[in-house]
């Protein structure tokens, strides 16, 4: 099958997958149907795009399959901060906190690490691989310090800070949603506009650098652009380790092609169809007797498992 095909048959699924998630059990309450679950399935498809593209952008940059943001910290470091403000404002306090003004400072501080790490790294000539085992120091600092925090706290403000801890796609906030729209349109016309590049970074840095791309400014704009997705998708449903690292898997199965003008559209619409199949399933289907996040971070960490398990042979 060509890719033109496999583009066209993963767009009917994913219109087949909206149609079926606005329309079963609506038993034609059209005035409450249509506003509600319309929210709710634009959160899909910003977190379907946020966390399907940022991985693809930081496997790209890495060159390396099994890779992910949070590879660099950027879930442990949003835990963190989350801790931080109940552990200072309280429970009730952390809650009446300004929606916006909090999103703002969240992704200020994820950007300002990750500019950190990249400037401290390429200012001593350090190598990719370094900056990902800094990443991974990072990232187990943050979640020690996480847990110390939400030692020391009381255990009614435990639950608020556990609650931010945890993914959930059943709670929309319209000015959260709204704002990371727009981050991700703003982030999907930039990268479709450096898609060319992508194809030449994935050669490798030598061979980008000797093609004339400059290799340093572009990796770190790639970085800046991960950590404003990364920051969009933790904000609007939480932290989710391995939804990134599956679907790119699947494209990687299905697709032998490298050229991210094709890789992009199909990491967006596999990585859509999983959150929204798996979310009409979950909550008409099965009237929520499960939870959907919980379910990709299983058969995600099985697919890391098996990937780690392939490159060892």
């Amino acid at each position: 099958m060509g890719n033109n095909r496999r583009m066209m048959l993963l767009c009917l699924l994913l219109t087949f997958a909206c149609v079926f998630f606005m329309s079963y059990n609506a038993n034609s309450n059209w005035d409450f149907v249509l506003p509600f679950r319309g929210k709710k399935l634009l959160l899909l498809l910003t977190m379907a795009y946020t966390i399907g593209i940022s991985t693809l952008l930081f496997q790209t940059l890495t060159n390396n399959p099994i890779l992910t943001p949070s590879i660099l910290g950027f879930d442990s470091l949003y835990l963190l901060v989350q801790s931080i403000l109940v552990f200072s404002f309280g429970g009730i306090g952390f809650t009446q906190l300004n929606i916006a003004g909090k999103f703002a400072f969240e992704t200020l501080l994820m950007l300002f690490g990750a500019l950190l790490l990249f400037r401290t790294l390429t200012k001593n000539n350090s190598d990719l691989a370094r900056m990902i085992l800094v990443g991974i120091i990072f990232g187990v600092l943050f979640r020690s310090l996480n847990n110390l925090l939400q030692r020391m706290i009381d255990p009614n403000e435990f639950a608020v800070a556990q609650g931010s801890s945890f993914a959930s796609f059943n709670t929309v906030n319209p000015i959260l949603l709204w704002i990371g729209t727009a981050i991700t349109l703003i982030s999907a016309v930039w990268i479709w506009r450096q898609r060319f590049k992508l194809d030449v970074l994935l050669l490798g840095r030598d061979r980008a650098i000797g093609l004339g791309l400059e290799y340093h400014k572009f990796s770190r704009e790639l970085l800046i652009c991960c950590a404003f997705l990364v920051s969009v998708s933790t904000a609007l449903v939480g932290p989710i380790l391995f939804l990134g690292l599956l679907v790119c898997a699947i494209v990687n199965t299905i697709s032998p092609t490298m050229h991210h003008s094709q890789r992009i559209p199909m990491t967006f619409m596999v990585s859509a169809i999983t959150l929204v199949s798996g979310q009409a399933l979950f909550e008409q289907v099965m009237k929520m007797q499960g939870v959907l996040s919980v379910v990709i971070e299983f058969v995600g960490g099985l697919v890391f498992i098996y990937l780690m398990l392939r490159r060892a042979k």
